[in-house]
């Protein structure tokens, strides 16, 4: 028997990888590439997203606050509220670099470019 993939309000993580990310516009954006998920509290921490380049020479991963998604239907795919200007100048990292997860300054600039609260205090 496959283990159910998504329901109404819950979805599988790797039904989540390569979503597609749009902006308020409809742009698209990028999709995801993974998810990070704090372990001690269980909560999504970040979308991160696969963003520019050409034939995947170029791209660069953005970690996105999972806070800042929101999830459209219509769509089937995420909305954020950035344009692809932003996002240029966004936090992000080359796909053959690893982030300083669990560097708490680190994070916190992520959120503070995106002008939400980290998920450690929510």
């Amino acid at each position: 028997m496959e283990a159910v993939q998504e329901t109404g309000n819950l979805i599988a993580s790797d039904k989540v990888q390569g979503t597609n990310v749009y902006n308020a516009a409809g742009d698209n954006l990028g999709s995801i590439h993974d998810i990070m998920i704090d372990k001690p509290s269980g909560k999504v921490a970040y979308a991160i997203m696969s963003f520019g380049g050409f034939l995947g020479i170029g791209n660069q991963y953005h970690p996105l606050p999972w806070s800042v998604l929101r999830y459209d239907t219509d769509k089937g795919g995420y909305v954020v509220n950035l344009d692809k200007r932003q996002l240029e100048g966004a936090p992000a990292y080359d796909i053959d670099l690893e982030p300083a997860w669990g560097d708490r300054a680190y994070e916190s600039r992520i959120h503070d470019y995106y002008g939400v609260g980290p998920y450690w205090s929510m």
